[in-house]
């Protein structure tokens, strides 16, 4: 059934796009077209991914007796959808130059990046797709993606995988957990969901670049990042410029030409005021990120997530526009690494706390979690955490909860230290990195990758240890969207 849905998505958009371009000298019937382009897109999308929620509200207020409990959501819906919409987005624009059917199926099938990214833009692949030279077997192409797909998924089945029970205990009784048991949930899903999609990305690439396509980099060590806004540009990295491209420059060019037309600053003078900043920068942060929510999922705690980050990025922005003066006069100089540090601490905060939202099944859980987290529910020791009471259980029991917490906590750390510390995969793929648009670094560092014995046994060593140690329960946390 699923295979129809994409089967019928696809021919619909096609000639939903061939209509656009031939309808390009008559500007009122290419917006019709258009508004029936998007229509039919955000409806798939709303069927599958909003009716039973909203169905279930109404419900409560005892609107309608439907009954609908539950839909199949197809995998990747949200990818192809927002994939397409962006395809007939530019061709309105008239920036369109390939049309080859082919191609086109082929840009939106590719199965690599189909259930969980990246978004691709057609401007990136249709060249590739329709390239001859992209279909011819390079023995690098299978070196480089399958080094890149190994890599990924030992992110994904060592360090992802070994944490996900953590988080999924802790976030199964979320009113229940005391200051650092709310912590070590927290951080355990962040670390879980870092590695998780940090893996996946990787795997995708390195099955394009095995069929000689290259995709965009959709992951690059977010968890690095100094500020919210850094954050963005390093997590989901194309989700974040296609918010960017099809709603946030829309609406803020919008309101620009709002406000020039009233003879109002505009531009870097009005960002300057607070009308201006307020109506420049706030509204369509607020206004893409509260869309980026709910394109995550159907729910008031996708809602926050999305409004919290809308937040966040607000006075980031405002951070960057006035506080370059406060901080000469107020803030005290701190050494360039302290401050370094504090700014990656802050921002993963931040990002922890709108987490919350993000994996709660329900805003009260996800409250009471944050609630824990600031030792409203009281605070363990961190030994009578690290240490469970006898309470009649035999000596070999203790020693095996002892054991399972101390290994928690060390785990947490180690992973940690993974993050921080250590390159990310295309930092050591370095120049052989098969992503679009990445800085080649050419130091040739000693750890970075080569096409020798040595690295192909090291990746056969590490291939056989993750395929002895696959979860038989693993699922990619990206594939519900």
């Amino acid at each position: 059934m699923f295979v129809l849905v994409l089967a019928a998505s696809i021919t619909v958009n096609y000639g939903l796009s061939t209509a656009l371009c031939a309808s390009a000298p008559r500007p009122k019937l290419q917006r019709v077209i258009l508004a029936l382009s998007v229509s039919a897109n955000l409806g798939l999308l709303f069927y599958f991914k909003y009716m039973v929620v909203l169905l279930g509200f109404l419900d409560q207020l005892g609107w309608t007796r439907v009954g609908m409990h539950s839909v199949l959501l197809p995998l990747g819906i949200s990818f192809f959808t927002f994939t397409q919409l962006g395809y007939l987005l530019d061709c309105k624009a008239g920036v369109v130059k390939q049309r080859s059917p082919l191609g086109y199926v082929m840009f939106v099938t590719f199965f690599p990046h189909l259930i969980a990214g990246p978004i691709l833009h057609h401007r990136d692949m249709m060249e590739q797709l329709t390239d001859a030279k992209s279909y011819r077997f390079r023995a690098e192409n299978i070196a480089i993606g399958g080094t890149l797909f190994v890599i990924g998924l030992a992110k994904k089945t060592l360090f992802a995988d070994s944490i996900a029970h953590w988080s999924e205990d802790g976030f199964a009784g979320t009113a229940q957990l005391q200051f650092f048991a709310a912590w070590a949930t927290s951080l355990s899903y962040g670390l879980q969901l870092y590695f998780d999609f940090s893996g996946y990305s990787d795997m995708a690439l390195g099955l394009a670049k095995m069929f000689g396509i290259r995709f965009p980099l959709n992951f690059n060590s977010p968890y690095k990042s100094v500020s919210i806004i850094a954050y963005w540009q390093n997590w989901n990295m194309t989700l974040t410029r296609y918010l960017t491209e099809y709603l946030y420059n829309p609406m803020a060019l919008t309101i620009s030409r709002w406000r020039a037309a009233r003879g109002l600053a505009v531009g870097r003078l009005g960002n300057a005021t607070p009308a201006g900043f307020l109506s420049m920068i706030v509204v369509p942060t607020a206004y893409t990120m509260l869309l980026a929510g709910a394109w995550h999922g159907a729910g008031l705690n996708f809602l926050i997530f999305g409004l919290l980050h809308g937040a966040y990025l607000s006075i980031n922005h405002a951070w960057r526009i006035y506080g370059p003066a406060w901080r000469a006069s107020v803030l005290p100089r701190l050494a360039g690494a302290l401050r370094h540090a504090a700014y990656v601490l802050l921002t993963l905060l931040g990002v922890l706390v709108s987490q919350a939202f993000f994996r709660a099944t329900t805003t009260s859980g996800a409250f009471a979690l944050l609630a824990g987290m600031t030792g409203l529910h009281g605070a363990e020791s961190l030994a009578a955490f690290a240490l469970p009471t006898l309470n009649g259980v035999s000596a070999a029991e203790w020693l095996r909860l002892a054991f399972g917490r101390w290994h928690h906590l060390l785990q947490i750390v180690l992973l940690f230290v993974i993050v921080w510390g250590t390159p990310n995969a295309h930092q050591i793929l370095g120049r052989f990195s098969p992503a679009l648009r990445v800085p080649l670094d050419r130091r040739g560092r000693w750890w970075q990758w080569r096409p020798s014995a040595g690295w192909l046994l090291l990746t056969l060593a590490v291939l056989f240890y993750v395929m002895v140690n696959l979860h038989p329960e693993a699922r990619f946390l990206y594939f519900q969207f």
